[in-house]
């Protein structure tokens, strides 16, 4: 019997051009704590959930954790990205991509590791309507990336079995949680992770962009 492929696409860095204002945003909302960390650090993080990314970048420099501060910068974090956010577009051939797919009835959905206060943002740079879209976000789930919670609720939210499924990302987390989940992972450069990182990850194929994904997407079973 044959299986049909579905996609699962990440949304920063994959499908709009947002990592460095996250970057930014994290690096305005430490500053804000006293917290003195290098933005190339900051960027090694970005794909992560937020509560796994600033736990780790609290021990890093060795300041106190707790559960107010973390929530505190979940929260200025997501105050900077709205400052940020307006500059955020598709990136090239993101929107083409996505046509393609549903001209083709190849479902997709979307899994971001980002909470919906600043995903939507980044959907509306998209024109998504999340009412009419398959996404699932850090709210609904228990864990978020480098885990595999989010692909997994993604391909149930669109009927599919995980092993059927292409997942899309630009970060290692993105491919090390595809392989968790037993899902074909394939990387795109568009997010600032190389070639060989995200390979490493586990990463079949990688892309530079959308664009370049969707010219390349029989290689990776789209079609019908």
């Amino acid at each position: 019997m044959r299986i049909e492929t579905v996609f699962l696409f990440d949304l920063d860095g994959t499908l709009v051009d947002s990592v460095y204002q996250h970057v930014l945003a994290w690096k305005a909302a430490l500053d804000q704590e006293g917290i003195e960390l290098s933005v190339w650090r900051i960027h090694r993080r970005i794909g992560m959930s937020g509560g796994l990314f600033t736990n780790q970048l609290l021990r890093e420099t060795h300041v106190e954790i707790n559960a107010e501060r973390i929530d505190r910068l979940r929260r200025l974090h997501a105050e900077a990205y709205g400052d940020l956010a307006a500059g955020v577009r598709p990136l090239p051939g993101a929107l083409e991509l996505l046509q393609a797919l549903s001209d083709a009835a190849i479902p997709w959905a979307i899994a971001t590791s980002g909470r919906m206060e600043t995903a939507k943002r980044n959907l509306d740079a998209l024109g998504i309507d999340p009412a009419q879209v398959a996404i699932v976000t850090r709210d609904d789930v228990k864990y978020a990336k480098p885990d595999p919670d989010l692909f997994l609720a993604a391909a149930e939210r669109i009927g599919a079995p995980i092993e059927s499924a292409v997942v899309v990302g630009d970060s290692i987390w993105d491919m090390l949680a595809a392989r968790r989940c037993r899902a074909l992972g394939v990387g795109l450069l568009a997010g600032g992770y190389g070639q060989e990182e995200l390979e490493r990850a586990g990463a079949v194929r990688v892309y530079e962009d959308p664009g370049d994904l969707l010219r390349h997407l029989d290689e990776v079973g789209g079609r019908r």
